[in-house]
């Protein structure tokens, strides 16, 4: 391809950092879209820098001080002529202020609307427009609750257990659990704690506790224009305190018809909203029904196994909506065939989870069919002890699971990464699991078997 398509983003600037970062610029290298890295003082080596068609640094190490620093990336913007922002996932992708900025200065986001990022980024209003969009949704308070004694009557007219959760909250900080009364004003003061302390926001609400269900999630895209397909679940069931590190698709656990009826529900509600790009509806599954927890208006870390179902390439997807195309595709031009798996490699200690910073000595990644590396670093990379562990994601694909899971075994018995620790070696232990092989998990599988065998 010579050139952008007609009507697309000229040059667009990639506001992250990892893996995020290399995967974006490389769909854009593929559009014949110009490239913009921004990076902090400990990122001026990443593979992203390197490879984009001109870089800008933004600040010291700390993300408060580079990814996060909005004047910094907006005066990159004006630097660079940037056209479009690509906020990956993390730092500022769901910042409905961020959009906003950019906006006034003319600048595309490649993502939703500030408004549907705002709704869909507190918990509370989150919930009240999934139900009203007829969306399915955990029982649970109408609102913010503001004292024990409130969290009290609604524990007590709902049935224990209960979850308390920030409404401002993500990865698990400012949630917590009460099996029952006794437990509920440590559960419901700690919530309150953590929420402040992670997100300056102490609201908390409450919702019934389901026991065994499964963490099903629905990737949609939406134009805009009043229209939207989905694109299959995930199963991200196996997690570690409230972070996924193992997605799969299709999920094991649902037949046809629940595919079709989940997808369609998700698909519709973000039709009804006048969504535009890529969004995630996520849902807790268990005995047969699904109940809205939230939805993600960003990329996901996990987006590649739908890619690999699919055939679509859903960054090139949301560069194209975002410069104001249509959907290219119906619901029933969408056709999900095979399986796909992505283990989340994490710079940590398998025992531990301890993070594990420093120089990569030694990179080996696998190959062949159907197997799939998106990771930014390289043998002589530093990884810093700023950001987020994650180094690497491996995604197999297969014409079904058994093939999958075959396929993943042989992956990692390749893959080779020196002079860090990995979590690579829990991911070989979890496939010697009869559950893990079966499909037979739920969102508490992984703590309860890492508790069982400390020696991973």
């Amino acid at each position: 391809m010579n050139g952008a398509r007609a009507g697309m983003f000229e040059k667009v600037l990639i506001a992250n950092r990892g893996e995020i970062a290399l995967r974006v610029l490389r769909a854009c290298r593929e559009m014949g879209i110009a490239t913009v890295a921004v990076h902090s003082t400990a990122d001026e080596a990443a593979m992203h820098v390197r490879l984009a068609d001109e870089s800008v640094c933004i600040g010291p190490p700390p993300a408060a001080e580079s990814y996060l620093n909005i004047p910094a990336i907006l005066a990159a913007c004006e630097i660079t002529g940037a056209d479009a922002v690509h906020p990956g996932y993390g730092f500022l992708s769901e910042n409905a202020r961020f959009a906003e900025i950019l906006a006034e200065h003319g600048i595309a986001f490649i993502g939703p609307s500030p408004e549907h990022i705002r709704v869909m980024g507190d918990k509370i209003v989150a919930r009240r427009t999934a139900a009203e969009l007829g969306i399915p949704v955990v029982p649970g308070s109408d609102g913010a609750v503001a004292t024990l004694a409130e969290a009290e009557k609604i524990a007590d007219a709902m049935g224990y257990p209960v979850l308390i959760k920030a409404t401002a909250g993500g990865g698990g900080r400012g949630m917590k659990v009460a099996a029952d009364k006794a437990e509920l004003e440590n559960a419901y003061l700690t919530a309150r704690a953590e929420a402040q302390a992670a997100f300056g926001n102490d609201e908390v609400y409450i919702e019934k506790y389901l026991d065994r269900p499964r963490h099903i999630e629905v990737q949609i895209f939406g134009d805009g224009k009043g229209h939207a397909v989905h694109l299959g679940e995930r199963d991200c069931s196996l997690q570690r305190r409230h972070q996924k590190v193992w997605e799969e698709a299709p999920s094991p656990a649902l037949n046809a018809e629940q595919r079709v009826e989940i997808g369609a529900i998700a698909a519709e509600a973000a039709a009804k909203m006048g969504y535009a790009g890529a969004g995630t509806v996520e849902f807790l599954y268990e005995d047969g029904h699904f109940h809205f927890i939230e939805m993600n208006t960003r990329l996901q870390v996990e987006h590649p196994v739908t890619e690999q179902i699919t055939g679509l390439d859903l960054v090139q997807e949301q560069i194209a909506i975002a410069s104001g195309a249509p959907l290219r595709y119906r619901q029933e031009d969408i056709r999900l065939a095979g399986h796909a798996i992505e283990v989340r490699i994490n710079a940590e200690d398998p025992r531990t989870f301890a993070p594990s910073p420093g120089k990569v000595t030694t990179v080996h990644v696998p190959g062949g069919l159907g197997v799939r590396v998106d990771s930014a670093i390289y043998g002589g990379y530093v990884i810093p002890p700023y950001y987020d562990s994650l180094i690497g994601k491996l995604i197999v694909y297969g014409k079904d699971r058994i093939e999958c899971l075959m396929r993943l075994k042989r992956a990692l018995d390749e893959y080779v990464i020196d002079g860090v620790k990995t979590t690579i070696p829990l991911f070989r232990r979890l496939l010697e699991e009869p559950d893990i092989q079966d499909g037979l998990y739920d969102i508490h599988w992984l703590e309860e078997w890492l508790g069982q065998k400390p020696e991973t």
